[in-house]
């Protein structure tokens, strides 16, 4: 009898069982999962980094995933919230699938749509548009696979300033990084800001200081800068296109927004065919919210346009009064590979852009090591005052 083909291990990939090999449209109609499987040998496909194909790991057979013809545009904020969804609270049904693999049945937590059935391993993709207010309209794929990510992982461990030196042990070894699609608005506005403040301009006045020099009591003229302040007012304008919102709480802000800018020119139209072998998670922040959120971005971007309209060598803001039209969003989804490591019993975070490697994350900070730069950095200080004394 032959025995299993080369390569990986069955498990999680193995072959399916026969009775459980039911039709897409069965699995559709029995859970709203999404599985595709592998026309040599049955298994369950997932999405290979960095390509358009779903590949088999049990016997490397690969499937190219044909995107839907539809375009990637932004939708009207204003009739989205007339319609309720921006404020309507979240739908927290629990997402009941059928594992295509094993037969099992379970339930997605009702922030996640996509996942590893915990049973025997293989990815479910719910369709999200049945179970959320809003479907997305675009998915980045990921272009890294775990094992780039991993390498980027070491190599910013390994970079750390004033980080502990056992933490060196870490980036040398393979932590477990998950693959994770999180959900994003973008928003595009048309922007047009009235405002008020004052434009300082520098000026130089003369002044006479006394002072010792050589041993000698001198008095020389120095000009000291000062500050001669105006009145302004003024308008400006600014079309922001693509403004980032994280819409899930998972991750802290920050952390994701220093893995920016994205190149969103690469989005494809949402299939759940990209989610397949990873996890995915609906969003948890509203449309309303969403927008709060970027118009605090836009509103930084602005305050710098009016310094800039302000002139002078020096601006203040008094006020800002920002009018938006032709608000716009879209909804999509953008790889990251998630990871953390436990150092002295804190958990740290981590997380890897899934499209060009970049790396933000939580450390921990060697005490000594700060306490002897600053002793070090003390001790050249002292030897240029000597020095300069001399």
């Amino acid at each position: 009898m032959a025995g299993p083909p080369a390569g990986p291990p069955a498990g999680p990939w193995g072959q399916r069982p026969a009775a459980a090999r039911i039709a897409e449209d069965d699995r559709r109609a029995a859970g709203g999962a999404l599985q595709t499987t592998c026309d040599a040998c049955g298994a369950v496909l997932a999405y290979a980094p960095g390509t358009t194909d779903l590949r088999c790991l049990y016997c490397g057979n690969v499937k190219h995933i044909q995107d839907a013809p539809v375009a990637i545009v932004e939708q009207s904020l204003e009739d989205a919230l007339d319609a309720g969804g921006g404020h309507a609270p979240l739908e927290e049904t629990v997402v009941a699938v059928a594992c295509g693999s094993c037969g099992a049945r379970f339930t997605f937590d009702p922030d996640r749509h996509a996942g590893s059935c915990p049973f025997c391993g293989h990815p479910v993709v719910a369709d999200p548009g049945e179970h959320r207010q809003i479907r997305p309209i675009g998915v980045l794929p990921f272009a890294i696979d775990a094992r780039t990510a991993r390498e980027r992982l070491r190599g910013w461990l390994g970079s750390l300033w004033f980080a502990p030196s056992k933490l060196r042990d870490y980036a040398r070894q393979d932590g477990a990084l998950n693959g994770v699609y999180l959900p994003f608005w973008t928003f595009d506005s048309r922007t047009e800001t009235d405002y008020t403040g004052q434009r300082g301009d520098f000026y130089y006045v003369p002044v006479q200081v006394t002072r010792t020099v050589n041993g000698r009591t001198v008095t020389q003229t120095e000009m000291v800068q000062k500050v001669r302040w105006h009145p302004v007012a003024g308008r400006v304008r600014r079309h922001f296109d693509d403004v980032l919102v994280l819409s899930s709480e998972t991750l802290p802000r920050p952390m994701t927004e220093a893995l920016e800018p994205w190149d969103l020119a690469a989005l494809r139209p949402y299939t759940p065919n990209y989610l397949a072998g990873f996890q995915a998670e609906t969003y948890r922040i509203g449309l309303a919210d969403g927008f709060a959120l970027a118009d605090q971005r836009m509103q930084a971007r602005i305050a710098a346009d009016i310094r800039l309209d302000i002139g002078g060598d020096l601006q203040r803001i008094a006020g800002m009064d920002v009018r938006h039209a032709d608000r716009s969003f879209k909804h999509v989804l953008l790889p990251i590979w998630i990871g953390a490591f436990l150092y002295a019993g804190t958990t740290y975070r981590v997380c890897i852009s899934g499209q060009n490697g970049a790396v933000s994350g939580e450390r921990p900070y060697s005490a000594w090591k700060i306490a002897f730069a600053v002793l070090l950095a003390l001790i050249v200080l002292a030897v240029v005052w000597w020095l300069g004394g001399r």
